[in-house]
């Protein structure tokens, strides 16, 4: 496995916690990113989307894990470690892949870490095979190591830098995936998309302003090649 699952412990049991926390230490392909005695303390860190594993006890005061591992990021794995074996049922309809019962061996934790290891390879196997795709009104990119859905008609406009294309939303926000442009240019719907330049494609529907030969996007211009000019602003209406 070429990288790190970053892990939270999350357990009120201080000597309980300690534990796990030195086992995660003490493990390759491991990266300890928190430890905490209550899932409320968790919620800031777990929710970043930042985090792959959780080391999750269920017994615990004001929110227990398997309401816990109800309310997290689909992508984040759990394995639970607690001393009550009756939960198992309702804790496998969460995010588990294992339930290790107190005291946990070394032994026993490497054999739950091996699971996530394997599953988080056949997940990122998966993604690297995955371009983008288009269904009806909604496209997905990979992301890091996350799937991205995003409306087409929320795009402003996407530009290719080096090895990766950023997506520029109405919504402010900006979203990167390593891809080529030829591979978006062919999943984008061409009635409202158009490769402007070599290194733009703007969304129709979303162009306000042109100014001379440019599109203005607020405080940011995006140029036309010479030999798309006629035919933008044929499909503007302009021409």
């Amino acid at each position: 496995m070429n990288r790190s699952l970053k892990c939270v412990v999350i357990d009120d049991e201080p000597l309980a916690r300690e534990l796990i926390r030195s086992y995660v230490e003490r493990t390759p392909n491991l990266e300890l990113a928190g430890s905490f005695e209550s899932a409320s303390e968790a919620v800031k860190t777990v929710m970043t989307g930042d985090i792959d594993l959780i080391f999750l006890d269920i017994k615990m005061p004001l929110l227990n894990g398997v309401e816990f591992a109800a309310m997290i990021p689909r992508n984040i794995r759990v394995i639970y470690v607690t001393a009550y074996d009756s939960y198992a049922l309702d804790a496998f309809r969460t995010n588990a892949l294992d339930y290790l019962l107190k005291p946990v061996s070394y032994a026993e934790f490497m054999k739950a870490v091996g699971k996530a290891i394997e599953w988080f390879m056949m997940k990122d196997t998966y993604e690297a095979s995955m371009g983008p795709a288009l269904s009806g009104d909604t496209i997905t990119v990979k992301a890091d190591h996350r799937l991205i859905q995003m409306k087409t008609d929320t795009i402003k406009y996407v530009e290719v830098r080096k090895d990766h294309l950023l997506f520029f939303r109405t919504t402010g926000e900006t979203v990167s995936s390593v891809m080529s442009m030829r591979d978006i240019e062919e999943v984008l719907p061409p009635s409202r998309f158009m490769r402007v330049h070599r290194s733009f494609i703007v969304n129709l529907s979303n162009v306000e302003v042109v100014e001379r030969n440019r599109i203005v996007f607020g405080k940011t211009y995006i140029p036309i090649s010479e030999s798309k000019r006629d035919e933008f602003l044929k499909r503007m209406g302009a021409s």
